[in-house]
């Protein structure tokens, strides 16, 4: 359980920075995101979640 709110800490932390080091990419990123389609962003975010397991795997086997 650490290990999985670790990581989550993690992701905050990485977002934001990135909200706070380019504001107005992250602003287009976010409206580009609600003007997908609900396919493409399943499909990547989907994608993001089995590389992440992948990478999880390979560090941690």
């Amino acid at each position: 359980m650490q290990d999985f709110l670790t990581a989550l800490a993690l992701v905050l932390v990485i977002e934001g920075m990135l909200y706070a080091a380019f504001p107005g990419p992250m602003k287009r990123m976010v409206a580009a995101a609600l003007d997908a389609p609900d396919g493409i962003l399943r499909g990547a975010g989907l994608a993001a979640a089995v590389i992440g397991l992948a990478a999880v795997w390979l560090l941690r086997g």
